[in-house]
């Protein structure tokens, strides 16, 4: 009890809390050392809903350093998780995840981009919990005619905390230049003729074999509206994990706070 007073001083967020959260939930939480980090998931269980397990589970999984608002400076994450508290308002930097653990496709060696849809079509259930709550299928393989030629789009989701199509496209091998430009097209086809009038503009989400940190930031994809990350299809071991994303924090925090606009750059 003196350890749970100490890690949740305020009053008022305890009684927002206590509405959906268990006294083994606040065991759970209690010792995580970030501050920050507890109150991620604080509000995302609450949020979501999650059972005690389920919170273990995400606990497990480093889902907080696997968010693109972990890589964020601290006082920008604190807007972030005040907004989830006090509006239930969702970010894509609290939506999306990198990477995205694929373990449950069963995928082994070497395997096609089809394989992995049709792992991920058959897996639905479990591939819907490691993307997030909020998100719902639309469509395989969605088709757009444009200038008298058929493309089409892996998988296409929609968010609806967020209130947008989520386009997602998967890759075999690391991330590439000309991965942008055909997500770009997708994104506006969809936004023209897809989008409803009470929508935001469409995501998109590039699941690659790997990632290519230079080339992403380059091309400044964060104002298209896509963001790329890395899937695994065997979970490596945790230390292994806990070094990679660290590393990935702490840089993506030193760019971020090296450009003399950050405070100011905001999802729209």
């Amino acid at each position: 009890m003196i350890q749970f007073a100490e890690v949740f001083p305020d009053k008022e967020i305890v009684v927002s809390l206590i509405r959906q959260l268990s006294w083994t939930h606040f065991i759970a939480l209690i010792p995580l050392k970030d501050d920050l980090q507890r109150d991620f998931y604080a509000e995302m269980c609450r949020l979501e809903r999650w059972s005690v397990r389920t919170l273990r589970k995400k606990i497990d999984g480093m889902l907080y350093e696997r968010t693109a608002i972990s890589k964020k400076p601290e006082k920008l994450i604190e807007k972030d998780l005040a907004a989830l508290r006090e509006e239930d308002r969702l970010t894509p930097d609290l939506v999306f995840r990198d990477p995205y653990f694929l373990e449950f496709l069963g995928l082994k060696d070497t395997f096609s981009e089809k394989d992995l849809e049709t792992a991920i079509l058959r897996e639905m259930e479990s591939f819907i919990l490691e993307l997030g709550a909020g998100f719902s299928f639309v469509a395989r393989q969605k088709r757009m005619a444009i200038d008298d030629e058929d493309y089409y789009l892996d998988l296409l989701f929609f968010h609806r905390k967020i209130k947008r199509l989520i386009a997602i496209e998967l890759k075999l091998s690391k991330f590439k230049a000309a991965h942008k430009g055909q997500m770009e097209l997708y994104l506006r086809w969809l936004e023209k003729y897809e989008k409803e009038p009470d929508e935001e503009t469409p995501l998109g989400l590039i699941l690659c074999a790997g990632k290519a940190s230079e080339q992403i930031e380059l091309l400044q994809l964060d104002k298209s509206g896509i963001r790329v990350a890395e899937y695994m299809t065997e979970l490596p071991k945790r230390e292994l994990l806990e070094q990679k994303l660290h590393k990935a924090v702490k840089l993506a925090r030193k760019r971020l706070e090296a450009k003399p606009d950050h405070r100011n750059r905001e999802y729209r």
